[in-house]
């Protein structure tokens, strides 16, 4: 079984018109063929990377495809597809020639725009000779970023995206001016992209645009854009993570109190001060709070922690691997999530699929992921409010062993039934016919 890999390399070769395609690159079948734009697209990632790959691979279960994404992913891609070959995933890889490169490297935004520019030209002549149905525009999932799959003269899916969610501004002011001078500029940035006229395009080219979050749709509507779909959380969980999460004995006390979680990037939006704050209000001299991962909050967390009098009873974990963090999802009992502007957090999911409630804020993308049966959303009003929501449901959970165990039950059967990979590949399959089906004709370039 062979697989048609079209390396375009890092120069002014890419307009050359001697370059010729693959012959089974361009061959036919009943099925449809589709264009993925993923930017981000990595097997061995999770985060955006994970989800490019995963889209793609998923949707080549149901279509003919053909993903452009970055010459950088190309030794994580082909490694997965000698050990799993795929006949009807068929990788592109496209950068900017050498020339564009220096001023492109300065900066994420300019490189991902320019890389979209010389996708583009390619896919233009690869539509000439394929004639794609329909195209998808996968990573980065950010809506007030451009995709140039929006000049591509077939319909087009975008998404999901997210980042319409802002830190609420009574919690704002309570971050250091380093994090304010961030939501500032984060602020700006969601500003100018809503006018980019390249963003524009998609909003008003998208044959639909799907949407991770609430905040999103809001952001989007006001934008203008008229199809819209809501899909809660743009990750999803592979069968096998499924089955080795799902494999864990449910949370119990196992005479021991009870143990609670936050893992990421200790950043200041994670919102990992309100939990410990939380923690604290408890009272409780026989539960802990695991806190996993690195970053620039870590020496304001550790010192907040002592500040609180609760040093001996908070463990800071460090980064895990992947297997170290699997095993300590086994040890806890109760992931608290209150990030500020998250939309689509892997976290959530792979506690839930490990049956453990969740304790999350009413914001992004756990608001979306998370429902009564398998955890509490909190309102973020203030801080102050924030923190005695938390600490009553976090004390509510301590007391309850049996609570526990039947919204961790939930949180299983919600991963099974709405957040494999599995299922979001039906969903985007679907969703494929549908839009196609709509188009009067095939247009080619």
């Amino acid at each position: 079984m062979t697989i048609d890999t079209m390396f375009i390399p890092e120069s002014p070769a890419l307009d050359h018109g001697d370059q010729s395609l693959p012959a089974s690159a361009i061959a036919r079948s009943s099925r449809l063929r589709l264009l993925i734009s993923a930017f981000a697209c990595r097997p061995d990632r999770g985060s955006e990377p994970g989800v490019g790959w995963n889209v793609a691979r998923e949707a080549a279960g149901h279509c003919d495809v053909w993903v452009f994404t970055r010459t950088d992913n190309r030794e994580s891609i082909e490694a997965e597809l000698t050990a799993r070959p795929n006949p009807n995933l068929n990788i592109v890889y496209v950068d900017p020639p050498r020339w564009v490169m220096p001023v492109a490297c300065r900066q994420v935004y300019v490189h991902y725009t320019m890389w979209q520019w010389f996708a583009l030209r390619l896919a233009r002549r690869l539509h000439a000779e394929i004639g794609f149905d329909v195209s998808h525009h996968v990573t980065y999932g950010r809506y007030c970023s451009p995709t140039f799959l929006a000049f591509m003269p077939v319909p087009m899916v975008w998404g999901p995206v997210g980042g319409g969610e802002s830190a609420p501004s009574p919690f704002v002011r309570e971050f250091s001016f380093k994090g304010r001078m961030f939501e500032r500029l984060r602020a700006c940035s969601k500003w100018m992209g809503e006018r980019d006229p390249f963003v524009r395009r998609a909003v008003r080219k998208s044959s639909v645009a799907l949407v991770a979050t609430r905040e999103t749709r809001e952001r989007l509507e006001t934008m203008g854009a008229s199809r819209i779909e809501f899909l809660p959380g743009q990750t999803a969980v592979n069968a096998d993570e499924i089955a080795r999460l799902g494999a864990l004995p449910p949370p119990s006390d196992a005479g021991r109190g009870v143990r609670f979680f936050s893992a990421g990037r200790l950043l200041h939006w994670k919102g990992y001060h309100l939990g410990l704050r939380a923690f604290a209000a408890m009272k409780s001299s026989d539960t802990e709070f695991w806190i996993a991962g690195e970053g620039p909050e870590k020496g304001a967390l550790d010192l907040l922690a002592r500040r609180l009098g609760i040093e001996s009873r908070v463990k800071f974990l460090g980064s895990l691997s992947r297997d170290r963090a699997m095993e300590v999802m086994g040890e806890i009992d109760v992931l608290v999530h209150p990030s500020l502007h998250d939309f689509s957090p892997t976290i959530c999911l792979e506690a839930m699929a490990a049956g453990r409630p969740v304790v999350c804020l009413d914001l992004g993308g756990p608001a979306g992921q998370v429902t009564e049966e398998t955890g509490y959303r909190i309102r973020a009003t203030t801080p102050e409010r924030s923190v005695a929501g938390l600490c009553e449901v976090m004390s509510r959970l301590s007391a309850d062993a049996d609570l526990r165990v039947r919204l961790g039950a939930a949180g299983r059967k919600r991963v099974r039934e709405h957040y494999t990979w599995e299922i979001k590949g039906r969903i985007y399959a679907d969703l494929y016919v549908r839009v196609t089906a709509g188009s009067v004709r095939r247009v080619r370039a």
